[in-house]
């Protein structure tokens, strides 16, 4: 992509109104269960606190405003009624020690949910917070099945039982009049905690665990539930036009 171009979306990123489109469409409100088809064990609370030490959740108080995987932390993933092409994402998240979970855009495109507190810069992978996740051929060989993937820059993450942040700025994939692919996804810009990770990342196609099928001009948010505790007191999808 072009330099100046990335720089005016990064831009756009800052001041989320620059961006919007003439006519858009609703953003996605993500806490309530009636934004999901299927709900599982998901449910809602008023507040909740991951262990520090282990991986499950140290309390869980009745109320509103959490998004939780249940209390044994191994449900179905949420996949959204609405749907979303080019977006911002605002995500707060949190989860309890050595916990695992993903937000899948378009139901596609996985940015990863991790415990990766404390881990080096020079090991994080693509399998750590932050990283959008490798691709999958299970037709290649053993160890070579997995391949792309970007890690984030630096690890960004806070300790276990903190609430976490994303923010995304994210173009869809572009399809000509017949359905042919013209242009790949592009994550333009992830910030985790407030900093940058990614610029201008390209997937060329869907991320190991991303919904079967081709790839379309929008889709839903897919939320992995089935890996341990996740909770989450913010989850907003608003819809823009990109260039």
């Amino acid at each position: 992509m072009n330099p100046l171009l990335l720089r005016l979306l990064a831009s756009a990123f800052l001041c989320f109104a620059s961006v919007h489109a003439a006519e858009p469409s609703a953003p996605l409100q993500l806490l309530d269960l009636d934004a999901w088809i299927e709900k599982g064990d998901w449910a809602i609370a008023g507040e909740v606190q991951g262990s520090t030490q282990e991986k499950k959740w140290k309390s869980v108080s009745p109320g509103a405003g959490i998004l939780y995987n249940g209390a044994e932390g191994k449900t179905i993933n949420l996949v959204s009624k609405g749907s979303h092409g080019d977006a911002e994402i605002e995500v707060e998240f949190m989860i309890p020690k050595s916990s695992n979970s993903g937000l899948y855009l378009m139901g596609r495109y996985e940015i990863q949910i991790l415990d990766s507190y404390g881990k080096a810069d020079d090991a994080i992978t693509v399998h750590d917070c932050g990283a959008i996740y490798e691709r999958w051929d299970e037709s290649k060989p053993e160890g070579s099945k997995g391949y792309e993937g970007t890690p984030p820059s630096t690890n960004a993450s806070s300790a276990p039982g903190t609430w976490q942040t994303y923010k995304i700025l994210f173009r869809a994939p572009r399809f000509d009049t017949g359905g042919g692919k013209t242009e790949n996804a592009r994550f333009i810009r992830v910030e985790h905690n407030g900093v940058v990770v990614h610029e201008d990342v390209e997937v060329t196609g869907p991320t190991r665990g991303g919904m079967e099928g081709i790839e379309t001009a929008s889709g839903p948010i897919i939320v992995q539930g089935d890996h341990g505790p996740v909770a989450f007191r913010k989850l907003f999808v608003r819809q823009v036009k990109l260039p």
